[in-house]
């Protein structure tokens, strides 16, 4: 019933109070992101702060609040959106020619240092959290990807942009392709928690690595190309506006991930190789910078979403559930398993020794994981404890992650870019 037609002095219930949160929210989100570039903090930091005060005062109140566990479709969902559109995202903004020696750096980051974090990660919490082989893999491929969506203030600038660093390319092209290739370990660990033994194996090999990889990867390429054609043919013959191109990153990655999901492939690969498709065809026009500020505008306010809506999830008994061991993981990966595999991925690249660095730190957890952990628990294969366990360590290692990363992408930027 409305206040108004109640009798006597009645006040508002939960929903402006609601209100009134979000816009105060939106409003210190528009300030962080204006003055991110000239402070020691990222925008992330406020958002998971914003999100922590939220669940205090749900709790005080009284409100319920969002089940990690019962509520997993929920949060599937919402983290699935905006990773897609930040991997769609990264593939626009990647100017660089497809050569061997243009993305040696991702290789390296792909094959060599995703797997070996996983295992690391995976030792780890079977040894040191006692979680079984296939919950452990699957804390491993949950963490191991470096996330399209924070990772964003240390990629390569919008399209057009000449100047390609080889740390923030190395950075940029990782996040955009080992989120679609951290799929297969994930099902691997499902199918071991699952199924054991290793019949299931040949089936997974073909239909999980070869089969969606590679669907994932035409796709996204096919894809990308046709709707840039599509696009330029409608825009010569006046059908399109350019007011309306930042919409046109929305409608392209929806196509291109839903035609790929549909196929039972890698929607993710196919959303970074769609971007990178959509830019190429026509490397010089110009409706790409729109359409990239589009996409960039959909992250930031996608990425203020998520990360307020699981701040807003924490509780202590939550933060609990890891253990020391669990609390103990995020210095391990963060500043161990990360810096040293990179540093001797690349021992022979390129790359000075602080570039090597400044890639090794910045391996930023965040969304991604939160998205892959929603699969893993809507699977339902795990038990209470261990998909407890996985989500709150989970939680705990990206907050840490925010806020270590946030602090210091400003000043390692600048003393990498001057040199010093």
């Amino acid at each position: 019933m409305p206040v108004a037609a109640e009798s006597g002095f009645s006040f508002g219930d939960l929903y402006p109070l609601g209100l009134l949160f979000a816009g105060l929210v939106l409003f210190a989100a528009v300030v962080a992101l204006s003055q991110q570039r000239d402070r020691a903090f990222t925008a992330a930091i406020v958002y998971l702060l914003f999100g922590g005060a939220a669940s205090l005062g749900l709790q005080v109140l009284g409100a319920e609040l969002l089940d990690p566990l019962e509520d997993g479709e929920t949060i599937e969902r919402i983290t699935e959106f905006a990773v897609i559109v930040a991997l769609f995202g990264a593939g626009l903004r990647l100017d660089r020619a497809l050569t061997w020696s243009g993305w040696r750096s991702t290789f390296f980051l792909i094959a060599i240092v995703m797997p070996l974090t996983i295992a690391a990660v995976a030792l780890f919490a079977s040894t040191a959290m006692g979680l079984s082989l296939g919950a452990a893999i699957l804390l491993g491929a949950i963490l191991a990807p470096t996330d399209p969506v924070l990772a964003g203030d240390v990629q390569v600038g919008p399209p057009g942009d000449e100047d390609e660093p080889e740390p923030h390319f190395a950075l940029t092209s990782e996040a955009g392709f080992n989120d679609g290739l951290a799929f297969p370990f994930v099902f691997l660990a499902l199918f071991i928690v699952a199924e054991g033994g290793t019949s299931w194996a040949a089936e997974w090999f073909a239909a999980d690595v070869v089969y969606a990889i590679a669907v994932g990867v035409v796709a996204g390429i096919v894809g990308g190309r046709l709707i840039d054609r599509l696009v330029s043919t409608l825009r010569e013959r006046g059908w399109l506006e350019q007011r309306f191109d930042a919409w046109l990153a929305i409608a392209a990655v929806f196509v291109v991930y839903g035609v790929t999901e549909l196929a039972g492939a890698y929607g993710f690969i196919a959303a970074f190789t769609g971007g990178l498709a959509f830019r190429r065809r026509e490397h010089r026009l110009e409706y790409h910078g729109r359409v990239h500020s589009g996409a960039d505008t959909v992250e930031k306010v996608s990425e203020l979403a998520v990360v307020l809506l699981l701040g807003s999830t924490v509780t202590v008994a939550g933060l609990g559930e890891p253990g020391l061991a669990g609390w103990l993981l995020a210095p391990f990966l963060l500043l161990l398993v990360r810096p040293a595999l990179v540093l001797a991925s690349f021992a022979r690249s390129r790359l000075s020794f602080r570039e090597r660095l400044f890639v090794g730190w910045f391996g930023i957890r965040g969304i991604g994981s939160f998205y892959y952990a929603a699969v893993a628990l809507n699977a339902g294969v795990l038990s209470a404890t261990e998909a407890t366990t996985i989500y709150w360590t989970v939680f705990v290692c990206v907050g840490i992650s925010i806020v270590v990363h946030g602090l210091t992408v400003t000043p390692l930027t600048r003393r990498l870019e001057a040199g010093g």
